[in-house]
């Protein structure tokens, strides 16, 4: 028997995961992602600090020529604690893993999430549609943000999004600002509006859209691609590399910025009712009162994309749950302690980079829809856990699908 088949059969079609911390050359960790304080550069200040951990990941980071064998991919922890890579665990397992829907549709894994964690605003940037990512191999990415009251204890120097062009303006304004990119500030800012973030609250962020994600640590369900360009010059105080503004351009767009403004979704960008289309409070997914008298609340955070979803499930202290799920997904520990269909599952208070740790697991759709047995073992402390899903959960569809 194959080490990864005696893991997913010892877990009863459950994987436990190692810590996946991926650092970011331009960014200066927020310090809120429960990473010792002496760890947040153990990778030297040539890969800058780690503000991110990625969940649930079968994506490589695109990190430039420095990134690690594996970087970004998450890994499962077999017998021996011996860390094996999920890939391999997609590539063995195939639907008895996904499920027969995501594997006959998308061959593997198609989506992960992450911590992001800086300390100052990320610059305007974009991530790329479909049309345009498969130029330069690689798939356009949605993505949703939810910022978890947990772990933002404080709100970093701009806890403010901007996201988005401000109704009215035109594509001349925004290609005169990327010409400007060498020039010091292009000032794209000016063309955007900035919402105020608020914690346990979070937003919906197709592809084709701009957005320079603010300060709070933020929670990211994501389509499974790395592929995006940078349009600020100057954020921060911190200047930005041009080659970041061509980043995932083919060769022969490289200087060319009628391509840059094509690939912006105009009539996304400039939505008059972006507020209202792509804010997302929790939806509940039965009554308060059903909630309660079954031990748990079970909350959709992350629901207007058919790409991504997420979850948020409380369990009551001291109560015992049993969680139906129509599909396969990640899951991340944000309070509390117990089992998980008997495996322990508790939430650390700081973690040192290549420590082990029962905060994440991965649960196959079998496993999803028998039902996972939950204990809360605290008198005092629920169990908070987030989750996020494959494009299409039958379960979205059958609340938000359309």
């Amino acid at each position: 028997m194959s080490k990864i088949r005696q893991a997913f059969e010892q877990g009863n079609g459950i994987f436990r995961l190692a810590p996946n911390w991926v650092p970011r050359a331009f960014c200066i960790p927020g310090r809120r992602i429960k990473l010792h304080p002496d760890d947040y550069y153990a990778l030297g200040s040539a890969r800058g600090g780690i503000d991110e951990r990625w969940l649930g990941c079968t994506t490589p980071a695109d990190n430039g020529p420095l990134t690690a064998k594996n970087e970004g991919i998450s890994h499962v922890v077999a017998e021996g604690n011996e860390l094996i890579p999920l890939t391999d665990g997609v590539s063995e397992l195939g639907a008895e893993l996904l499920g027969a829907r995501i594997w006959d549709a998308y061959g593997g894994w198609p989506v992960y999430s992450k911590f992001f964690d800086n300390l100052g605003p990320l610059p305007h940037h974009i991530h790329h549609r479909d049309q345009h990512a498969k130029l330069v191999g690689q798939r356009g990415k949605p993505e949703c943000y939810f910022f978890p009251t947990q772990l933002n204890n404080h709100g970093g120097h701009f806890p403010f999004t901007f996201f988005g062009l401000e109704p009215g303006t035109t594509r001349e304004q925004l290609k005169r600002c990327l010409e400007n990119f060498t020039k010091g500030d292009n000032r794209i800012t000016d063309l955007s509006r900035a919402y105020r973030l608020e914690p346990g609250t979070g937003w919906d962020v197709p592809p084709g859209l701009l957005h320079a994600p603010g300060s709070y640590c933020t929670y990211e369900p994501q389509v499974a691609s790395d592929v995006y360009a940078m349009y600020q010059s100057l954020v921060d105080d911190q200047l930005i590399s041009e080659d970041l503004l061509w980043k995932d351009c083919p060769t022969e767009h490289r200087g060319d910025f009628d391509y840059l403004v094509d690939v912006v979704d105009w009539e996304l960008n400039v939505d008059p009712h972006f507020l209202e289309h792509r804010f997302m409070r929790p939806v509940a997914t039965a009554s308060d009162e059903e909630n309660e008298s079954n031990g748990y609340a079970d909350r959709w955070i992350c629901y207007k994309s058919s790409h991504v979803s997420s979850k948020e499930l409380t369990v009551l202290p001291g109560r015992r749950a049993v969680i139906r799920d129509a599909a396969a997904y990640g899951l991340i520990m944000l309070q509390g302690h117990g089992t998980l269909n008997g495996l322990p599952i508790e939430t650390p208070a700081l973690l040192r980079y290549g420590q082990l740790s029962f905060d994440e697991y991965f649960v196959s759709e079998d496993a999803a829809t028998a039902g996972v047995v939950i204990e809360n073992q605290s008198k005092a402390d629920p169990i908070v856990m987030l989750k996020h899903f494959g494009p299409e959960n039958p379960d979205w569809k059958a609340e938000f699908g359309k």
